[in-house]
């Protein structure tokens, strides 16, 4: 059985987006990671505020000269940002061919890959925008998530585990640990991740929200809904708790990994 959908409610994302594809209890979800779980750790880049205007300010100095790299990174950027994923894509590909061994560019390209599905291909352009000798820790949390969305968790987890020895407890990390255990239906442990990401500095609400979904599909829905209100103004607490009612009931109500599977999402740190 294989399920497409987007949930109509959705809090704000700082991280990059990337379409994820996850199972659990047997059946298939699809979603846009901008919909729903973002990054929280620092970020190699900032969004631009105005993404529509910040595409047309990179869009005129890029087109002036394709091959100036810091035009074709704030071009891709706020490509993404604004998002046009497969222009982001095609700009910074374009970027890499006139600059190449340009680590920053190698970096935005894949991850705009990542953005676009291409997950397998992100990986490997990932793994030449750093090094061993030098890794950088927001890569391998992206590489991570590419992993994860091709069912490799094991894999992915090894990334997840180097991005932590450079970043101890960094809550997008660790919030990608415990989405990972979700996607491998071990909802205990993707719990216990979960928490850690939670009780982190710098902790957004999008891990309150990837913390209220796990203890929810364990079939514990009031301390679920403590979760993902506590704390906020009555208008987002009511809207966090028709989200994730939303989640919820795109399972069949047991406990454990439920037979239709909510949407959940790996981030990416931009």
């Amino acid at each position: 059985m294989r399920q497409r959908f987007s949930p109509a409610r959705l809090l704000s994302c700082t991280s990059l987006v990337a379409v994820v594809a996850m199972s659990l209890g047997g059946c298939t979800a699809v979603s846009k990671l901008s919909d729903v779980t973002g990054s929280t750790g620092p970020r190699a880049e900032s969004a631009p505020a105005d993404p529509a205007r910040a595409v047309e300010t990179y869009g005129e100095r890029y087109r002036a000269n394709p091959k100036d790299a810091d035009a074709a990174l704030g071009y891709g950027q706020a490509l993404r940002a604004n998002g046009q994923r497969a222009q982001a894509v095609a700009v910074l590909e374009q970027a890499t061919i006139a600059n190449p061994g340009n680590k920053a560019l190698l970096a935005q390209y894949g991850r705009a890959l990542a953005d676009n599905g291409n997950f397998q291909q992100s990986f490997d352009v990932l793994s030449k925008a750093h090094s061993p000798d030098n890794p950088d820790w927001r890569l391998l949390s992206v590489q991570g998530t590419a992993l994860d969305q091709m069912g490799r968790h094991e894999e992915a987890r090894s990334y997840y585990a180097s991005a932590l020895k450079i970043a101890p407890g960094d809550p997008g990390v660790l919030s990608n640990v415990g989405l990972s255990y979700m996607l491998s239906k071990d909802l205990p442990k993707a719990e216990e991740a979960l928490r850690q990401a939670y009780a982190a500095p710098g902790a957004s609400a999008r891990v309150r929200q990837n913390l209220g979904l796990v203890v929810g599909l364990q079939g514990r829905f009031a301390e679920a809904e403590t979760i993902v209100k506590a704390d906020l103004p009555p208008d987002q607490a009511a809207a966090n708790v028709a989200y994730l009612k939303d989640m919820l009931s795109r399972s069949d109500g047991g406990r454990g990994a439920p037979k239709r599977t909510p949407v959940a999402s790996l981030s990416q740190p931009g």
